[in-house]
């Protein structure tokens, strides 16, 4: 498949796994034991904005620590020798850019982004972390625990009632991270750039996703109406695998660099 060149890569959680980040639904997925933060429940209340910011807070510093794995590289590596067309991440630790693939699409938008709801300036998540440490001290030491997916970790509820949140230093305003919150919709003009990259592209990769939500699954079923492959490497069963003329089992930090091997092209470097 790879071989023919041209070919878009799908991106999940499950490429992340490897650099520390957990999944939301692998066997060891969040989702088992924590529930996101929904778009509605962020505007809907300072209390749902204070728990998810003192939460994020406590949790960024690793995130932002998080180095591309394996896998990522590899991905790099495959696009760099034109055997991979585009990269589409669900994801929003940015780690297919630290890896080198600076037009990686960020589906869901970015953590290392700022957005104020009300004036729309968009910031960098490091700028709004200093005045956060400015209003809460080593508040931040607070979140030993498991980080999630988008970037959190659970605190206490008395711990997350002490937090204090920034506005926006422009305006005043709601600030929020420029990510796609459940019950949030991607914006059209991004979902439409992908649906163009996957309609041009000769096939979709589709790595570490179990496809449970549309806004993946359905560059798989675009793919597949057009009569083009679809492959799938991820460990568990995903909502694309009737489409799927490929299915691999199998970690993606083994897979990927014996993939690039394979096809002679050249992974970049670690750091």
């Amino acid at each position: 498949m790879l071989e023919g060149r041209g070919i878009v890569v799908l991106s999940g959680a499950g490429l992340s796994t490897e650099s520390g980040i957990p999944d939301y639904r692998g066997v060891s997925g969040t989702l088992r034991h924590h529930t996101p933060m929904t778009y509605g429940e962020f505007t809907g209340s300072e209390e749902g904005r204070r728990r998810y910011w003192a939460r994020s807070h406590a949790g960024w510093r690793r995130i932002a620590r998080a180095e591309p794995n394996a896998g990522h590289r590899a991905v790099e590596a495959l696009r760099r020798s034109g055997h991979v067309s585009a990269v589409i991440t669900q994801n929003v630790d940015g780690l297919h850019r630290a890896a080198g693939t600076r037009e990686a699409v960020e589906l869901h938008g970015g953590l290392n982004r700022v957005v104020c709801l009300d004036c729309g300036r968009i910031t960098a998540r490091a700028e709004l972390d200093v005045r956060l440490r400015g209003l809460n001290g080593d508040f931040a030491a607070a979140g030993e625990g498991r980080v999630n997916p988008d970037g959190d970790v659970e605190l206490p509820e008395d711990v997350v009632r002490s937090f204090r949140i920034a506005p926006c230093a422009a305006c005043g305003g709601v600030l929020k991270p420029d990510v796609v919150f459940f019950g949030e919709s991607v914006p059209r003009p991004r979902v439409q750039r992908c649906v163009d990259l996957v309609d041009a592209a000769r096939g979709l990769l589709v790595l570490g996703s179990s496809l449970s939500v549309m806004s993946g699954l359905r560059f798989v079923r675009q793919t597949a109406k057009a009569g083009r492959p679809v492959a799938i490497v991820n460990q568990g069963a995903t909502r694309g695998d009737d489409r799927a003329g490929l299915r691999v089992a199998l970690p993606l930090g083994s897979v990927l660099p014996a993939l690039v091997e394979r096809l002679g092209a050249r992974r970049p470097a670690e750091g």
